[in-house]
């Protein structure tokens, strides 16, 4: 039986907290913080499924293994930094890079299966994070430019022993055989890893199983086969911790003691004088298919919506940030880079990925609305743009969790107010936009 506790992250600003948290509490949920990080909370009592809690309805908390929040504190990325994530779904740990390196920094989330990349880039909208863009590409043959990350998190596909306790069909199912096909996937992984991270720049890999050959015996292959040195990870507070051969510096979670998923963290750098390592054997297949993203055969504008761009496609049309401004807020408050059109929808293209992103590459910016002439018509769930006190003019303020719970539910509210949209907020607490019919407000999240 499972003793691990129910743990969640806070997904916003700083001075948003104390809102999240009383919107929690009003829902009779009790937490207590964690100790390594003060976006990180521990669930004491849950009256209710903390996923239908109206702070995870709104993305303003993520529910998350603690074990599972360590890697990206292991990285540590820089405030503006730009994070690569080659397995990125479903999005736990891509989002919380995004909260780390902030609105003016950059995330890119890689992840191949179809089924696992749509739930990624559900969790990112959900959330907010317009900086976070996604693509969909096999991780050993991302095709990004050589040596030209500085930050990078490999969390690959593992046997998932460390998660036993509440998946005990996890030791049946990876053994032998499949555990070999494991390994030599993470190797890949980590030779496409080496090419892709600048010199100087640094690597966490991670992985939920408490295997030594898909740990330890990992780092031993990055440090003796590609060049990548061990650096040393200072153990963080609030978990026990197992110790194996050839862990020196690297942290391995004791999920029983540490109430808590089996989880293993090693932080590699690539030193300032590398080489730039050899490429590893290609991909099983026909040639070039492993670095075709899913749906590409329908080009850089596929049914999905719109991916940025293909080979030698121009960008989209570019709005001007004064075409966002209405009762989504202001296009002002945009984070560094552009709104532009794709195929009908507006995303969001972050400054940095114009410089970082390969022109053959094809991935997806956030998703701001729908394109309505020369201007946006707003996602319900974006609340980015909203300012950090509501205007009364454009705005439904709601005092009550039970109020948000009935619009939610399909109850209408007479409001008064004018146009076509309104920002609905809890207290200060901006939670995004709904229809106005004939003055009536209309809830419309999906």
């Amino acid at each position: 039986m499972s003793t691990a506790a129910r743990s969640f992250r806070l997904v916003c600003p700083p001075a948003s907290v104390p809102l999240v948290e009383a919107l929690l509490r009003a829902q009779g949920y009790a937490f207590a913080p964690e100790p390594f990080s003060p976006f990180c909370r521990r669930l004491l009592a849950e009256p209710r499924p903390l996923g239908g809690s109206l702070a995870a309805f709104f993305g303003y908390i993520y529910i998350q293994d603690r074990s599972s929040m360590l890697p990206p504190l292991a990285l540590n990325p820089a405030a503006d930094a730009a994070v690569l994530d080659m397995c990125a779904s479903p999005g736990s740990k891509t989002g919380f890079l995004a909260q780390l390196v902030g609105p003016t920094g950059f995330v890119l989330g890689n992840e191949p299966t179809p089924t696992r990349l749509g739930t990624l880039r559900a969790n990112l909208h959900q959330m907010n994070l317009l900086h976070a863009a996604t693509c969909a590409y096999s991780g050993d043959a991302l095709p990004l430019r050589p040596q030209s990350w500085r930050a990078i998190l490999l969390d690959p596909p593992c046997s998932g022993w460390g998660t036993a306790a509440k998946h005990p069909q996890v030791l049946r199912l990876w053994q032998g055989d499949k555990i070999d096909s494991l390994t030599a996937l993470q190797r890949r992984l980590l030779r496409q890893a080496a090419l892709l991270l600048a010199p100087g720049g640094r690597l966490v890999y991670s992985t939920c199983t408490t295997n030594p050959a898909e740990n330890e015996a990992q780092v031993r292959f990055a440090e003796e086969e590609l060049g990548l040195v061990r650096v040393p990870l200072t153990p963080f507070p609030g978990f026990v911790w197992e110790e194996q051969p050839g862990g020196q510096g690297t942290l391995r979670v004791d999920g029983e003691r540490s109430g808590a998923q089996g989880f293993y963290v090693a932080l590699l750098e690539k030193p300032a004088a590398a080489a730039e390592p050899a490429a590893g054997p290609a991909p099983s297949g026909t040639p070039g298919a492993a670095a075709r993203p899913q749906g590409a055969e329908r080009g850089g504008r596929g049914r999905r919506g719109g991916l940025s761009r293909a080979a030698g496609q121009p960008l989209g049309q570019v709005l001007a940030r004064t075409a966002l401004d209405g009762p989504a807020g202001s296009g002002a408050l945009l984070p560094p880079g552009e709104a532009a059109v794709f195929g009908g929808h507006v995303r969001f293209v972050p400054a940095q990925a114009r410089i970082l992103l390969p022109p053959e590459l094809i991935w997806q910016g956030s998703l701001l609305g729908r394109a309505q002439g020369c201007g946006l018509d707003p996602a319900p769930r974006l609340r980015a743009l909203l300012p950090e006190r509501p205007d009364p003019q454009t705005s439904l303020v709601l005092d009550a969790a039970e109020d948000v719970t009935a619009l939610l539910s399909g109850q209408s509210r007479q409001t008064g107010l004018t146009g076509r949209r309104v920002a609905l907020w809890w207290r200060d607490l901006p939670l995004g936009l709904a229809a106005l019919k004939q003055g009536r407000v209309v809830a419309g999240f999906r």
